[in-house]
């Protein structure tokens, strides 16, 4: 990659955070080209790339962000790409950060939803990267709440004569431009009120309906919009402490939901981005419990993903900062999340005791309690649902079988990818049960219902049934099933 000309003033700031590292030129070249690998770029920086740094080159593009990474990860604090006295990354590859203020996280977060909805395919391109969860998911469990999140009223200033606005503290890790900004947003002093609230989460059920039942393609697009063009405006707007605090709620809420959305249509590094900030605007929010929820959303990420042992770390840290002291519901949901993440992983023994510990919390909810929006979905149905992932991954095909059966006989229909998800767990029991007929004709039905939504992850579920059946390829069940999901187109 080449560089810009040579700035006339060494970067002594770089040069003391090396030594302070311990790394030698070379070595900081080796990391910055591992770490590119991670985030799919394939860079090829050596020492001398570090001497041209050193003495006042600036790195093009993404590379500021990844040097500044490669510094955080190895002296345990955060650090921006202006910490070490370089520009700012290029904001399609930023998003990872856990910023320091809320002002900050608006910054950050309203440059993903700018991006996202417009025609910048990249974005959805970005890699996923398991070493992005560390930081983020440390930060959150012991950083200290947010002082201050209210805006003053600002008085209006005729255009012609207004004063650009003052650079936020920290990184504005993704650039605006100015003309994109101005249209995003409210007019100065305009104040964000309790209707504006409530129709955020007004909102969030539409979305979180729509994708239950047609999957997260069908109107994530719509729901970026709606962030960029409304939610923005209202976080760049005056409000009161209290009416803040309800506001970055909602605001964690929907990019929650984006990045639920970007995941199941397999964006999954935008979806990990969205994820990070969204814990971010409940750090804001004061909501630790929704902080959780998002970790356990992340987690659920991995474990598809694969990432089992980041899953198993982010389902502990979402207990951890939840405390024991939340609704039987949520912890119910926080175990089953950590036992989901032993499963991928083939650990019997602490999966079967996280799924002992989602039971018993289960069992100990009551109808009078008071439980978050966000965690009412999880009920004997879910649980059910989870312990026959659980047994499929365990290779108790019995008993994931009977629990599948279960979930889908107390599942409403309104969550059709859900039903969907689990009929094929079901089918795969069958299958290693030896009862072929009966698993293809279950899964026939699921390809068919996948075929009408527009979710990746539907199709994979299918997708991967399929390589079960392999060894099978020969059996009329097996030649009939294919007949079917072949007519489906």
């Amino acid at each position: 990659m080449t560089d810009r000309p040579a700035q006339r003033t060494p970067n002594r700031q770089l040069a003391a955070l090396i030594a302070e590292a311990g790394f030698s030129n070379a070595g900081l070249a080796r990391r910055v080209d591992q770490l590119g690998l991670e985030h799919g770029l394939d860079l090829r920086y050596d020492k001398t790339s570090v001497t041209r740094w050193l003495r006042g080159q600036q790195p093009r593009g993404t590379t500021p962000a990844l040097i500044a990474e490669v510094f955080t990860r190895r002296l345990g604090r955060r650090l921006t790409a202006q910490d070490l006295g370089l520009d700012a990354c290029a904001p399609v590859y930023a998003g990872l950060e856990f910023a320091a203020t809320p002002e900050e996280a608006v910054d950050i977060v309203s440059g993903l939803w700018r991006k996202d909805s417009g025609s910048h395919a990249e974005l959805r391109k970005i890699a996923f990267t398991p070493a992005g969860l560390v930081v983020p998911s440390r930060d959150w469990l012991i950083g200290k709440a947010d002082d201050k999140v209210a805006r003053e009223q600002v008085a209006r200033v005729p255009a012609q004569g207004r004063a650009a606005p003052a650079k936020p503290p920290g990184r504005p890790a993704l650039a605006v431009p100015p003309r994109a900004r101005g249209h995003a947003e409210r007019a100065p002093g305009n104040r964000v009120t309790g209707g504006d609230i409530n129709a955020l989460r007004s909102v969030g059920e539409l979305f979180r309906t729509l994708d239950d039942r047609y999957g997260g393609g069908h109107a994530r697009q719509a729901l970026v919009r709606y962030l960029e063009h409304e939610c923005e405006p209202m976080l760049r707007g005056s409000y009161d402490e209290q009416t803040g605090r309800k506001l970055f709620a909602a605001a964690a809420d929907l990019t929650r939901l984006a990045g639920w959305t970007s995941y199941d249509i397999a964006a999954h590094g935008l979806a990990q981005r969205y994820f990070v900030q969204a814990l971010r605007l409940a750090q804001a929010a004061g909501d630790r419990a929704y902080g959780s929820y998002v970790l356990v959303t992340m987690s659920r990420q991995a474990v598809y993903l694969g990432h089992g042992r980041e899953a198993v770390q982010l389902a502990r840290v979402a207990q951890q900062g939840a405390g024991t002291g939340g609704p039987p519901v949520v912890q119910a949901l926080l175990h089953a999340s950590e036992a989901r993440a032993h499963g991928v992983l083939g650990e019997v023994r602490a999966c079967t005791a996280a799924l002992v510990r989602a039971e018993r919390a289960l069992e100990a909810a009551r109808p009078g309690d008071e439980v978050p929006y966000w965690a009412r979905f999880f009920d004997e149905a879910q649980l059910a649902d989870e312990l026959g992932h659980c047994h499929r991954d365990l290779q108790q095909f019995r008993a994931s079988a009977q629990h599948a059966e279960r979930s889908l006989q107390l599942r409403a229909p309104s969550y059709a990818r859900s039903r969907l998800f689990c009929r094929v767990v079901l089918a795969t029991a069958r299958l290693g049960l030896g009862e072929l007929d009966q698993a293809c004709a279950l899964a026939a039905e699921a390809a068919g219902q996948a075929a009408e939504m527009r979710s990746a992850r539907a199709i994979e579920y299918v997708r991967d049934f399929e390589r079960r059946l392999e060894p099978y390829r020969d059996a009329a069940p097996v030649r009939g099933y294919r007949e079917k999901v072949a007519a489906l187109g």
